[in-house]
């Protein structure tokens, strides 16, 4: 099977509202009268970011899952995207399988497969995606105040503790069975919050998705606004088990990454609203902190004293 035949076997669906999909030399879109238009692109790497052993049928959900959490963070309502991948070789069974969890995704929040590209090399996935908000509406790293809540939706560690249990990093007298099964379903199937995100609008004030750890993720609508944040470690919301040893998650939670959560900021006086957001979303949502004058994230304990930790998040390049 060549490059062309694996294309037309396993990735060509219809896509009803591209003027023109996928087979030719480019895509044809036609925006919506009076919505701005979200590009965002991501990459997942062999060895990097996922393991060598991780099922074709999740590849294919979590390769499109983080961009639309890019999507979710942007209150964007997810359209069209491009899938280029490298593979060692023509394998029509994984091809098979990642095409299935990629479309069930897809499928489910609507979203159509417009073009993309395949090529022979380490396997790497990477999507374009595109998006629509009503014009001025998007929400923004750049837009949280001084004085606003901050949020994040439902829990955090999760993904953290899967690979460090896969990588033999956890402490001693580790998770239950069943905590780790529910660790290793949040890193291969992340959930993104599209509903939520869509649901802010008008709501919030900055948001971003938690993909590299909450810490690093919140400095950057922070850097974006020019505020800064302090952040109670003790309200930080995971599965009840981790919460009740809290202190000793800590890391996993504040700074451990791929959570695909959203963390945003929104006035006091919309406390009500993003509960109704949330409740409309079906998501769970929890206030951690607050933004103040300054600049950086602050991690405090119940006593208001700072927490200092190793890192703030993940680093591509360490």
């Amino acid at each position: 099977m060549n490059e062309f035949e694996l294309i037309r076997h396993y990735f060509t669906r219809p896509a009803p509202s591209a003027v023109l999909g996928v087979g030719d030399d480019a895509a044809i879109l036609r925006p919506t009268p009076g919505q701005e238009l979200h590009v965002s692109v991501d990459m997942l790497v062999e060895g990097r970011h996922f393991f060598a052993d991780v099922s074709p049928q999740a590849l294919g959900h979590k390769t499109l899952a983080v961009n639309l959490s890019d999507m979710a963070a942007m209150g964007a309502r997810p359209r069209w995207a491009f899938l280029a991948l490298a593979l060692p070789e023509v394998d029509e069974a994984w091809a098979q399988g990642f095409s299935c969890g990629l479309f069930a995704l897809a499928e489910q929040y609507g979203v159509e497969l417009a073009g993309g590209d395949t090529t022979r090399g380490p396997l790497t996935l990477s999507i374009t995606i595109m998006g629509e908000t009503p014009q001025g509406q998007a929400l923004r790293r750049d837009a949280a105040r001084e004085g606003d809540d901050v949020w994040v939706s439902g829990e955090l560690g999760l993904g953290a503790l899967a690979v460090a249990q896969r990588l033999g990093r956890l402490p001693a007298a580790g998770l239950s069975d069943d905590v780790l099964a529910a660790c290793q379903c949040r890193l291969d199937f992340p959930v993104p919050r599209l509903e939520l995100g869509q649901a802010l609008l008008g709501v919030a004030h900055a948001a971003a998705d938690v993909s590299d750890g909450l810490l690093a993720d919140l400095g950057h609508i922070l850097a974006a606004s020019g505020v800064a944040a302090e952040i109670w470690a003790d309200s930080l919301p995971s599965l009840p088990p981790l919460e009740a040893e809290r202190p000793r998650w800590l890391e996993f939670l504040a700074a451990g990454g791929d959570d695909y959560e959203l963390c945003f900021t929104a006035p006091l006086a919309a406390r009500q609203a993003v509960l109704a957001a949330a409740a409309q979303a079906g998501c769970r949502v929890t206030r951690i902190g607050r933004i103040v004058a300054g600049s950086g994230a602050r991690l405090l304990d119940a006593t208001g004293q700072a927490i200092a930790l190793d890192k703030a998040g993940y680093d591509h390049f360490a």
